[in-house]
């Protein structure tokens, strides 16, 4: 197919919004922009297991710990979806590893934080989980079809997540003073950087604009963000607890509930490699890959030997 009459059925596709598959011709910029965006996206779910790992041993409960290395695995199976996807596109997976590694792409900015207590886990399922799913549900109507139907498990998942999330804040605003002081704590330093997950305002992004137009993002940052923030505030009033926000309030006018001015400096900084535990949170990952290149090149090696075999055997 001639590039002219690859433009023009790649702009029917768009049009028609239908799927664009990975045998389609498509624009390199498009090409660019979702392996942009579902590298970080993969990376976000791989490196989002930190956090949450590091209560696997402390959870309090055998249930509860049951449930949370459920939840841990599932991410790294979301991981793997996306970099599969992400595949489809041309780019391996060794790449897209180096380039997470060397600070070249990036992953949200809501891992860098640390989980302190218990309740953190919690608020990182309702909150940050909550988050994902108004993004991700989104998703499921991107244009380009191993990303679209990579996100229909995925969403599946994510709602166990947030759900398992809201049960332990559940639990603990029903428990003692100091129980329910931890899940107030942990919303006050969840709260903000959930926020930010839906990342700046579309005027100021370099991306927003030509990813609506491609349909690879389907609804605005701020939109996203407007819809996690009125079905999140009422959750947090049936538990009783406080939104970290003095400007805080209902709009009768327009049924939404409207926020302060979110910290951007903070934003920014995190991004930029300068958030809580940004360099802990790199450094544990490549000791990962670099621990398990064993297991990669010994699995390499007895696919190649199974070729030959087979080959021979021909």
């Amino acid at each position: 197919m001639s590039e002219h009459a690859g433009r023009a059925r790649f702009a029917a596709i768009i049009e028609a919004d239908e799927k664009v598959e990975p045998r389609d011709w498509m624009p390199d910029e498009y090409r660019a922009n979702l392996i942009r965006q579902m590298a970080q996206h993969a990376h976000s779910e791989v490196i989002g297991m930190q956090p949450e790992a590091n209560w696997i041993t402390r959870a309090p409960t055998l249930m509860r710990k049951a449930i949370l290395i459920a939840k841990v695995q599932d991410e790294a199976g979301h991981g793997l979806y996306l970099y599969s996807a992400a595949e489809t596109l041309g780019v391996s997976r060794d790449e897209l590893q180096e380039m997470l590694h060397s600070g070249r792409q990036k992953y949200s900015s809501i891992f860098n934080y640390p989980t302190l207590s218990w309740a953190d886990v919690g608020a990182i399922g309702w909150l940050v989980d909550g988050a994902a799913i108004v993004n991700q549900i989104v998703l499921q109507g991107t244009s380009y079809g191993p990303y679209s139907r990579a996100m229909v498990k995925i969403c599946k998942e994510e709602s166990f997540h947030a759900r398992q999330g809201y049960s332990i804040m559940m639990a603990l605003v029903e428990g003692s003073d100091e129980q329910k002081a931890m899940a107030q704590d942990a919303i006050d330093r969840w709260w903000w950087p959930a926020l930010m997950m839906f990342g700046p305002h579309d005027a100021e992004s370099s991306h927003s604009e030509r990813s609506m137009a491609w349909k690879i993002k389907r609804i605005k940052n701020d939109d996203l963000r407007q819809m996690f923030v009125d079905q999140t505030v009422p959750q947090a009033h049936y538990l009783g607890l406080t939104i970290p926000d003095p400007d805080l309030e209902f709009d009768e006018e327009t049924g939404h509930w409207r926020i302060g001015e979110i910290d951007w400096d903070e934003f920014w900084r995190t991004i930029k490699g300068d958030g809580p535990l940004n360099r802990e949170r790199i450094a544990h990952k490549v000791k990962a890959w670099e621990d398990g290149r064993w297991v990669r090149e010994a699995a390499t090696e007895y696919a190649r030997k199974q070729r030959a075999r087979l080959g021979k055997s021909a």
